[in-house]
């Protein structure tokens, strides 16, 4: 790397120093530059840790750049000298606080990795206090004309504690289970995150013993948590749980499950939870059928192409079993590749997903993927699918690319062709015409458009977005039961 390049890559991420969010023991989904950094890393063989699976501990980014230390180029200089110095300014113990305004004409339907703002205004305090053993951070926000009718909330706010080489919290935080970057099947950040206790380990690094080494470096995340109140099984519960494996270079396999069961009026015991464990439900109970499922399986092969990277994914979803296995499947698969042009980084991808069940792969069996026979509000969180940004029933292709400026800014930019609810039903109940049901109550195609910019603004950092589809979408609800064509919003965070 030559002194100017280096020059360069200092100035830029001082200037990131004041975008990233307030300090956390982990990198939140959703910033799409530590993605980026973290992904080609490890496709140079730079950063053998899980990289699909969010939030990611700094404490697998550290002991990943501890072991690569010296392997550094020109090609990979820009993205570990940011998390370099992310993990020191971010990592560090002590109290950081930030505060964050958004506002948008109206909440976009699609999100991304990157999702934009979640109400027509928000204010946001966000205060993170970081011990040696202890971490806690409280996101109190005020939300203006909400689409999910709830003004007050605690988004982001946790208590975690490390014993050993885990991490117990509880409290609520976005999640990005999978390879996708427009998309991921089981858990993405396209709705609000569901309260939660947790466990995962701290580092992910690869067992020790000669027999169990082969899997290489692992990562384990457990969950806990409560749907909403205003749903036909008012406060239903939800089990989470995901398994990522590193057994190659550049290969990771990622396992994914989600069980939704209890609530108002339904067994919650333990020894339904068992049932639910074991897979002994889909009907098999009858009355007393615990709840509904999904699984999955996901994998990304990443390799270096000269000083670029690229990389090969694909998930699997299953709504229900047949033979210990997932059953009425959705599928997502993609690409994705980087390139250094015009004294900046860019990463691209090109990625399709379906979300119709089996008509990838067989016959299409349309009304199962996110919904359920008992629990009709389906597997949503305040009108808003924990899954895929299109909801069910639906088949797209996405191209899209961020460029990654050295003096810090970032531009992004996307293009999806969807085609939403293909056979035209819905059977997602309306139960609070207050919540905006992110739905489509028919079957319609659009053409999506998005683009981004990020800069600095009066000692902050300015994001701005917008959105345009070539036509409205019809929604199930019928207080709100249609989708603009533009989504255009701004937040300003500032540090302090």
């Amino acid at each position: 790397m030559t002194l100017k390049h280096l020059a360069l890559v200092c100035g830029a991420v001082a200037c990131l120093n004041t975008i990233s969010a307030a300090a956390a023991p982990w990198i939140e989904p959703g910033d799409a530059r530590a993605r980026f950094a973290i992904q080609k890393l490890a496709d140079q063989g730079q950063f053998n840790r899980p990289v699909t699976s969010w939030p990611i501990m700094w404490a697998s980014v550290d002991s990943a750049l501890a072991e690569s230390t010296g392997k550094s180029s020109e090609a990979t200089g820009l993205a570990r000298a940011y998390l370099e110095f992310e993990q020191e300014q971010q990592a560090s113990t002590g109290i950081r606080t930030q505060f964050e305004l958004s506002a948008t004409n109206e909440v976009a339907m699609v999100q991304g990795f990157e999702r934009g703002p979640m109400a027509q205004g928000a204010a946001t305090l966000n205060v993170q206090w970081q011990g040696e053993r202890f971490a806690l951070g409280l996101s109190p926000t005020y939300a203006l004309n909400p689409d999910d009718d709830e003004n007050a909330r605690f988004d982001g706010s946790y208590l975690a504690a490390t014993a050993g080489n885990w991490v117990f919290g509880a409290g609520a935080i976005d999640r990005w289970w999978g390879p996708g970057w427009q998309s991921s099947l089981i858990f993405s950040n396209n709705a609000r995150p569901t309260p939660s206790v947790w466990f995962n380990r701290k580092n992910p690094s690869a067992p020790e013993t000669s027999w169990l080494s082969w899997i290489g470096p692992w990562q384990l995340t457990v969950l806990a948590g409560q749907y909403e109140k205003q749903r036909a099984v008012p406060e239903a519960k939800l089990i989470g749980m995901r398994l990522n494996l590193r057994p190659l270079d550049g290969l990771e396999v990622g396992f994914s499950r989600a069980i939704m069961f209890g609530g108002e009026g339904r067994p919650e015991g333990p020894s339904t939870v068992w049932n639910s464990l074991i897979g002994k439900d889909n009907g098999q109970l009858e009355e007393n059928d615990p709840g509904n499922q999904l699984a999955g399986i996901d994998a990304r092969y990443g390799f270096a192409l000269g000083r670029q990277a690229m990389g090969l994914y694909g998930q699997m979803m299953g709504e229900d079993e047949a033979g210990a296995f997932p059953a009425r499947k959705s599928w997502l698969l993609g690409s994705d590749w980087t390139t250094q042009l015009f004294n900046g980084d860019q990463q691209w991808f090109v990625e399709y997903a379906n979300t119709l069940a089996d008509d990838f792969l067989g016959d299409a069996r349309p009304n199962i993927t996110y919904d359920h026979s008992r629990y009709n509000s389906g597997y949503r969180y305040y009108g808003r699918t924990l899954g895929a940004s299109f909801s069910g029933d639906a088949e797209a292709i996405t191209l899209g690319g961020f460029h990654f400026f050295d003096d810090g800014r970032n531009l992004s930019a996307s293009l999806s062709f969807v085609e939403f609810n293909k056979d035209g039903i819905s059977r997602t109940p309306v139960i609070n015409e207050n919540i905006k049901l992110m739905v489509p109550a028919e079957n319609a195609k659009q053409v999506i458009a998005k683009v981004g910019y990020g800069t600095e603004l009066l000692n902050g950092w300015l994001d701005l977005s917008a959105q345009f589809a070539d036509k409205k979408l019809q929604l199930v609800n019928p207080a709100e039961n249609e989708s603009g064509q533009w989504s255009v919003g701004a937040s300003w965070r500032y540090r302090f």
